[in-house]
């Protein structure tokens, strides 16, 4: 085992001896697609940072009230681990649910969604994941296009933007509320939960297409691009 693997072991380990939280929620992704940016943006310095840089992992602990009950949450980012088959088993051990995040101006992130996709459900069969593509403030023009392993995978989809805002706390509030469902509710609870978002991201962007007068043609905050994609622009899929 390599020094920096021993490291962050131990830092799994050192984080798994504080106290446990009511929740937990993984961030997952490539490199500097903005995973810790968006979750400070959530936060807005409100927050207890648990942070264990010397182990290569960062735990952000947020209190949130929902339905008249409070949870603690911890919101767990790689910090750096971000290679596929790196992440101890305990980075998804008891996660409850997962932000699922891509770069628009890097490709090669898009595509490595479905490995990322494929790991999680290896450790994580039947927790809600949500996908976001980040940095839609650099170009707008993206939420016009189809991002097709959302739908694929039926998972919501949303464009964010960590630099401005954009909906960052519409996509982290619907975590924490899917995964609170994905812990006190049967399955099929959740699967309907999740299904009330894909049936919302459709409402969005019928009265959006009809206004428009051309189908596709979406805002930056409108949470599903319905224009196939044309692989001719940077940083989309193929």
């Amino acid at each position: 085992m390599s020094a920096e693997d021993a490291e962050y072991s131990q830092g799994i380990e050192a984080a798994d001896s504080m106290k446990t939280a009511d929740l937990k929620i993984i961030m997952l992704g490539d490199s500097a697609v903005g995973k810790s940016k968006m979750m400070e943006r959530f936060l807005n310095q409100e927050y207890n940072p648990r942070t264990l840089s010397t182990y290569a992992l960062t735990l952000f602990r947020h209190n949130v009230r929902e339905n008249d009950k409070d949870y603690s949450i911890d919101f767990w980012d790689t910090a750096g681990q971000e290679q596929f088959n790196k992440l101890h088993s305990s980075y998804y051990y008891q996660a409850n649910a997962c932000i699922l995040c891509f770069d628009l101006t890097r490709k090669i992130t898009y595509k490595n969604l479905q490995t990322w996709y494929t790991e999680l459900r290896r450790h994580c069969p039947d927790i809600p994941v949500i996908c976001v593509a980040n940095k839609i403030d650099v170009d707008p023009s993206m939420a016009k296009k189809r991002f097709n392993f959302a739908a694929d995978n039926k998972l919501p989809f949303y464009f964010v933007s960590a630099a401005d805002g954009t909906n960052i706390v519409k996509v982290f509030s619907e975590a924490v509320k899917l995964a609170i469902k994905c812990k006190e509710e049967p399955a099929d609870e959740v699967m309907s939960e999740i299904m009330r978002l894909l049936a919302e991201e459709d409402e969005v962007a019928e009265p959006e297409e009809k206004a428009s007068g051309a189908s596709g043609r979406l805002s930056a905050c409108s949470t599903r691009s319905t224009t196939p994609y044309s692989s001719s622009l940077p940083g989309g899929p193929q």
